[in-house]
């Protein structure tokens, strides 16, 4: 196949894509280009139908190299990549939801998209570039499919104040723009109607929002030209996998439906006035079981088109649940559209841990809870895109028990991980920063019972455990997830949902998430099941996420208003000091000799920065302050006129040295040890014996001098000389030899006292 290039210019930088050269073998293949990041998008379908299956069978998988970010892997053992990265499980997860939607949910061929991160330059993220890849390989392919889409990343940066202070979009920003803009949107769509979103905000108002979705929507028609130009010239004819219904099996889908249509009619009815989840499911599987046992008594019908007549049931549940709202205004639980089902949350519930709280949203249930631990416990990073350190984890498990399953325990599965990055995402804005707060914060919520977005009630869970634990959050974070049901035959016929639980998110067209405070948004995120809605849809939902969020807030403050102001007495305490950045060697010592001696023998934690920040964290104010004092000591800079209690380290024919500090030793020379003259300095003084000195000087070379204090020895016990005549008289200072003992830890060029 012959290679063929088509580019064009986006938010200043070229977008190019190419096809015909890599992976010819698949149904289509291309790579992008977005500044010096390539990603490979390949789409693959099976040429037979998977059999017992109800689904439509769609597997994206994003790959993430290192290779292409120049690493290699940092274990000393294994050097090949493992399992995805939690950022590329979440690439795949945006992906997912926006191309999903645009396929015909009747196919039961295997689908796989696969993005290989090929080259990636650190200023241009790889889900943007992977997302119109991926687009573009389905379009060029024979693989039915209703795309393409096109993507792009909004951003919103305040100009400086020379320049005005005013906010300005940026379309595609870099990581390096990402981090001073209050909005980081992505959104999907075509040219006309939205497919997805995803964001992380500031606390924008709505209008904000609804503005840069504008914006995104007018620039993304740019790629979705150049993916058109792309198709025209290189795409293949699509095959057809549409199942035309014979007369025959419309024949027995007749036949069916005059045995159990009425009979689940009569049944639906009384199980939509059904409230519990549990029961409604009991009464829906006794329903399926009846229409079996119908089924079975025509010898007729086959066990085939029994399974049909059962999944019958499923269809006219949806339908009836569609029919409900758009025709009555009435919800299957009897609610109106904007109602919220009953809320209540706690806070303090568990013993010991460091701060808990359980939200309950109709049956959605979620307990979270916050455990504190040191700076050197932050979760170090090392993927393809990301090195450092991630000070705030926030996980998601969603057992099988929450919705009355059996299921195994396996670990995090991709929805747990993007649940669990969607609610961290909502509440990083209102943390304090880690200068004021320097703790790392875990939050686990465990959801205990699950009937619609377990998710958001997750935040509102995390919002509370925080402040029971004292965490200094701004504000409180709650979050809701808005619904939509729209008439098939017209789309302009459509009913914005409130709080949408099980049935209505399974018979519905749109699961839209908004988290956010009492001034604004913190996260979004939006996908359907239509292909694509219009701006005015999302507009009106984003002001009944609002209405509702501040209802659940108001709720949640009666649990707890404010953070408490003193920690769990079970939570670490950390303590703060600033040293000399020059000092920081002291502390340490050689090869961690006495860092490590302080952590051993007070029973902290240390952790030090580069700038000379050291937090020290302990469970033990004792072990606390022990630490600090003896760093302290380690680091400070000795003056003349201090007064220290000593200890003696070393006796020389002209004077004893003295510890001072840590580290730290003085001289107190023979002549300054008493007011007479003394003969011999062990007449004096032994090694081991703590003395008071003063601080005389300290000369050029940064030696210490040092004298006895007269009012702290005991010059009575000294032995004086024979020639008492001469015991008033001073002698000159004669030649001294020996060294300062600091000369081997902080300044080597340091001369040694001349010799005798």
């Amino acid at each position: 196949m012959k290679k063929q290039s088509f580019s064009v210019e986006i938010g200043g930088r070229e977008l190019k894509i190419e096809t015909g050269q890599l992976a010819q073998q698949t149904n289509a293949s291309c790579t992008v280009q977005y500044g010096n990041t390539v990603v490979l998008a390949t789409a693959c379908m099976s040429k037979n139908i998977r059999e017992g299956v109800d689904f439509f069978p769609l597997l994206v998988d994003f790959d993430e190299k290192l290779y292409a970010a120049g690493k290699i892997k940092g274990s000393r053992f294994i050097k090949r990549e493992g399992r995805p990265a939690d950022e590329a499980i979440l690439a795949a997860r945006l992906i997912d939801r926006s191309i999903r939607p645009l396929f015909n949910e009747e196919i039961r061929n295997d689908v796989q998209t696969v993005l290989t991160v090929l080259s990636f330059d650190a200023e241009n993220d790889p889900d943007i570039v992977g997302l119109n890849a991926v687009s573009c390989a389905l379009a060029l392919s024979d693989i039915p499919w209703g795309g393409p889409v096109a993507a792009v990343r909004v951003g919103r940066i305040k100009s400086s104040a020379e320049a005005g202070g005013k906010y300005e979009w940026v379309l595609n920003p870099t990581y390096s723009a990402r981090e001073k803009s209050d909005l980081d949107l992505v959104i999907a769509g075509t040219k006309d109607e939205i497919m997805m979103l995803e964001a992380g905000a500031q606390e924008v108002p709505e209008k904000v929002m609804e503005e840069a979705l504008e914006f995104g929507i007018k620039h993304l028609r740019k790629t979705l030209k150049l993916i058109e130009e792309a198709v025209k010239k290189a795409g293949k004819k699509k095959v057809t996998l549409e199942h035309k219904i014979t007369p025959e099996e419309q024949e027995t889908i007749n036949k069916i439906q005059a045995k159990i249509g009425k009979r689940v009619e009569e049944k639906l009815k009384e199980i939509f006035k059904i409230k519990s989840r549990k029961e409604f499911h009991n009464k829906v599987d006794e329903l399926k079981e009846e229409i079996n046992e119908i089924l079975k008594q025509d010898n007729e019908i086959t066990k085939e088109e029994r399974s049909k007549g059962i999944k019958m049931a499923d269809e006219l549940l949806d339908k009836y649940a569609r029919d409900l709202v758009l025709e009555k205004n009435v919800r299957v639980d009897g609610r109106q559209l904007d109602e919220i089902r009953p809320l209540s949350a706690e806070v303090g519930i568990l013993p010991r841990i460091h701060g808990s709280g359980l939200f309950q949203r109709g049956e959605t249930q979620v307990l979270s809870v916050v455990t504190l631990g040191g700076p050197s416990e932050e979760q170090i990073l090392d993927t393809m895109e990301k090195e450092g350190k991630k000070r705030y984890i926030h996980h998601y498990n969603f057992p099988g028990f929450s919705v009355g399953e059996v299921t195994p325990m396996r670990g995090p599965n991709r929805r747990e991980i993007g649940h669990g990055a969607l609610a961290e995402k909502a509440l990083l804005p209102v943390l304090p920063k880690k200068e004021d707060f320097p703790y790392t914060i875990r939050v686990v919520s465990e959801v205990l019972s699950s009937n619609g977005s377990s998710s958001q009630a997750s935040v509102c869970s995390s919002s509370l455990a925080l402040m029971d634990a004292g965490v200094p959050i701004k504000k409180a974070v709650a979050g809701i997830a808005i619904g939509l049901i729209t008439d098939l035959n017209n789309k302009e016929n459509y009913r914005i949902l409130t709080d949408i639980q099980g049935i209505e998110d399974h018979s519905g067209d749109m699961d839209f998430k908004v988290a956010g405070t009492q001034d604004g948004i913190t996260a979004v995120q939006m996908d359907i099941k239509l292909n694509g809605i219009k701006l005015d849809i999302i507009s009106k939902a984003l002001a009944e996420a609002k209405k509702a969020r501040l209802k659940i807030l108001e709720v949640m403050s009666r649990a707890i208003a404010e953070p408490r102001h003193e920690l769990s007495p079970y939570a670490p305490r950390i303590y703060t000091l600033h040293i000399d950045p020059e000092k920081i060697r002291d502390v340490i010592g050689a090869g961690g000799k006495i860092i490590n001696e302080i952590i051993d023998k007070t029973g902290v934690t240390i952790e030090i920065e580069q700038d000379g920040t050291v937090f020290i964290t302990s469970a033990s104010s004792e072990g606390a302050d022990k630490a600090i004092e003896w760093i302290k000591n380690l680091t400070k800079e000795v003056k003349a006129g201090e007064i220290y209690q000593g200890k003696v380290t070393r006796l020389m024919d002209f004077g004893a040295f003295v510890e001072i500090l840590p580290n730290q030793e003085g001289l107190v020379h023979i002549s300054e040890m008493a007011p007479f003259r003394v003969d011999k300095v062990g007449d004096v003084v032994k090694v081991g014996d703590l003395v008071p000195v003063k601080v005389k000087e300290i000369d050029e070379q940064g030696r210490i001098n040092l004298t006895f204090m007269g009012t702290g020895f005991d010059f009575s016990k000294i032995k004086r000389p024979h020639n008492n005549h001469n015991n008033n008289h001073r002698i000159r200072p004669q030649s001294r030899t020996g060294f300062n003992s600091m000369d081997k830890f902080r300044k080597p060029a340091r001369k040694q006292w001349p010799g005798r």
